[in-house]
């Protein structure tokens, strides 16, 4: 693990609620997690993002005491889920990435059951997410579709409002319209200081859930980004497109401003600049008949690509265009 994820670590060391320090679990022939270490503060969202097999469920596990470490440990709200398990799970919404479902009639019965396990009288929230995931809970539990699985197992993941959500890929088998209402749902647990560990490989809706991502390969915690962070770089990217091959030839051509590239065919110049030359840019572009001009917004998955072999950004770049 790099010098830089650790210091990533150490910044989020207080209030923490969720604590893993050297965790491994190895299943042989490169299987398994390796040292994996991070921290997740009291109200944080914090994404796990990596490719099937990568470690997600892996992690999860040892974190609901399912797993017991070769080595290492995770601590949830100071005790050992492995030792103290069925203290630890009253705090805990949990979604798993497999979902198996008792013999139960229909969703309303699987629901309730879950509701008399952990002594939960209100249903009313329950009512809520039935209603802003377009559940019907009465339908027969062998017969649902793998999206409506989905969201009853989201149903009761959430309808107790624990202190601590535990979400392995949530979004499995959901429409896009659905994934919009899942994210109004996350929006409302961290409102409500809810502290939430999501694994995901959707890009987009890390980025618009969570504080944190955790970059997992191969078994290995690769990176921690911090999406405000990311989001407030002290630069800014532009492509601006030229009506005249003239003026592209001309333009941007002493050295005040960064040129990433040039694409000569769409006569489109992409340019990085530091946030207080904002007013210099505009200056710059009266000098000629702009065609376009776009910001580029720094994504997650641009974050990702950049940084872990992705396409350089001339490729990138042309892609946005």
């Amino acid at each position: 693990m790099s010098k830089e994820v650790m210091e990533k670590i150490q910044n989020l060391k207080d209030n923490v609620v969720i604590e893993i320090s050297h965790l491994s679990k190895d299943y042989g022939h490169g299987r398994g997690i390796f040292d994996i270490t991070f921290n997740i503060p009291k109200g944080c969202v914090f994404g796990y993002c990596g490719t099937n097999g990568a470690g997600k469920t892996t992690t999860l596990r040892h974190i609901m005491g399912f797993l017991k470490p070769d080595s290492g440990y995770v601590r949830v709200n100071g005790l050992d889920p492995w030792k103290n398990g069925d203290e630890i799970k009253k705090h805990i919404g949990y979604l798993p990435g497999e979902i198996a479902f008792p013999p139960v009639e229909n969703g309303t019965a699987f629901l309730k059951s879950q509701a008399d396990l952990i002594g939960l009288k209100d249903m009313s929230k329950a009512e809520r997410i039935i209603n802003a995931l377009q559940l019907d809970p009465t339908a027969n539990l062998k017969r649902m579709s793998k999206g409506m699985k989905q969201k009853t197992a989201i149903v009761t993941a959430f309808m107790h409002s624990p202190d601590i959500i535990l979400l392995d890929e949530p979004t499995t088998g959901l429409d896009p319209l659905m994934r919009e209402a899942f994210i109004g749902i996350i929006e409302e647990e961290k409102k409500r200081g809810a502290t939430i560990l999501m694994s995901n490989h959707m890009f987009d809706e890390l980025e618009e859930t969570c504080d944190y991502v955790g970059f997992i390969k191969d078994g290995h915690l690769i990176d921690i980004v911090d999406i405000n962070e990311m989001h407030h770089r002290p630069f800014k990217e532009f492509i601006i497109g030229f009506y005249h091959k003239d003026e592209y030839d001309k333009a941007f051509k002493d050295d005040k401003f960064d040129v990433i590239s040039r694409v000569d065919e769409m006569l489109r110049i992409v340019i990085r600049v530091n946030t207080e030359q904002a007013n210099q840019v505009i200056d710059e572009l009266k000098k000629y008949e702009i065609k376009q001009v776009n910001e580029i917004k720094y994504t997650l998955e641009r974050y990702f690509l950049d940084n872990f072999g992705g396409e350089n950004y001339g490729g990138t770049a042309k892609k946005e265009e």
